[in-house]
């Protein structure tokens, strides 16, 4: 059977909170003909139980569940639903989110309107309502190393002061990239581009995605009347200071990734010249030691993982 959308979610040890994405998607999504796919990342061995408890028996031809040998990352465990899924359109969802509105047919029926897009994403708010990183007018180069140096002034001067990360207009705008958190992507398009690369673990998977969408022609949108939860940084399950290590250590070595997969030698230099710039004024300037050892952190994982 062929679906409109098949909604592709990985699980590591987030079972209790893809319950929660589940039972919201089930509620809202009305008038698409749809799949999901849970994909779990060698975390827990009877989270297909956890996840489907309480969820109606008349759901299970359409759900489908796979249980990976061992944790291969994000972009890669996406890459694993994906080969099973069937839908015209592919959603790829974080376990930590919660749809507010129909976001799935909303999303779904802008891409089929709009021929030059190949990829979509909605309006994400965090646990209490407020506005939360949805996507992001630049990529990663040297503009955008400048902006972060310059505390997002380079953004402002030419987007205006508007919020830079979330769509607070009514109408749907041509973006960079999408937050992988809800990244809604046409399957002809994967097709073309190939999706998530096996080269990213963790972060910067969607932002590479999206240039290569770029690259073959086709425009990434905001769509802000989809309306989705994001309980960003809930679905990593381990103690504070273990997460921070990891997450800082994945995205510096993503980082790198990102700028030799997409820049050339001189961008590249000129781009890290920049990013040391900007480590190193945050770890002078900052005077709240919790944030200054955090980019220490930073600029030693960006060190270790340069001269490898």
């Amino acid at each position: 059977m062929d679906y409109d959308v098949s909604v592709i979610i990985v699980n590591y040890k987030t079972a209790f909170l893809i319950h929660d994405c589940i039972l919201s998607l089930i509620e809202l999504t009305k008038d698409i003909n749809y799949e999901v796919i849970v994909v779990d990342n060698a975390s827990e061995p009877d989270f297909k139980e956890k996840i489907s408890y309480n969820l109606p028996d008349s759901l299970n031809s359409n759900f489908h569940y796979i249980s990976l040998p061992e944790n291969i990352g994000f972009g890669r465990a996406n890459n694993a639903g994906l080969k099973i899924a069937k839908g015209r359109n592919i959603f790829f969802l974080n376990p930590d989110t919660v749809l507010l509105n129909n976001a799935i047919k909303i999303l779904s029926d802008f891409l089929d309107n709009n021929p030059e897009a190949g990829a979509c994403g909605g309006n994400l708010v965090d646990g209490e309502g407020k506005p939360t990183y949805s996507h992001k007018y630049i990529l990663p180069g040297i503009f955008w190393e400048l902006n972060e140096l310059l505390n997002d002034r380079l953004q402002k001067i030419i987007y205006g002061k508007i919020n830079h990360y979330y769509n607070q207009e009514s109408r749907p705008k041509s973006v960079a990239y999408i937050t992988g958190a809800d990244l809604m992507v046409k399957r002809d398009v994967l097709e073309n581009t190939g999706s998530f690369s096996p080269e990213f673990f963790m972060y910067f998977e969607e932002t590479d995605l999206c240039n290569r969408i770029i690259k073959s022609g086709k425009k990434i949108y905001n769509v802000p009347q989809a309306l989705i939860k994001h309980l960003e940084s809930k679905s990593f399950n381990e103690t504070e200071e273990i997460q921070s290590e990891l997450k800082t250590e994945w995205l510096e070595k993503s980082r790198l990734i990102y700028y030799s997969r997409n820049h050339n030698w001189f961008n590249r230099r000129i781009s890290n010249f920049i990013y040391e710039c900007f480590l190193n004024s945050r770890i002078i300037l900052i005077r709240n030691n919790r944030k200054r050892n955090y980019y220490k952190l930073r600029k030693r994982y960006y060190m270790l993982n340069k001269r490898r």
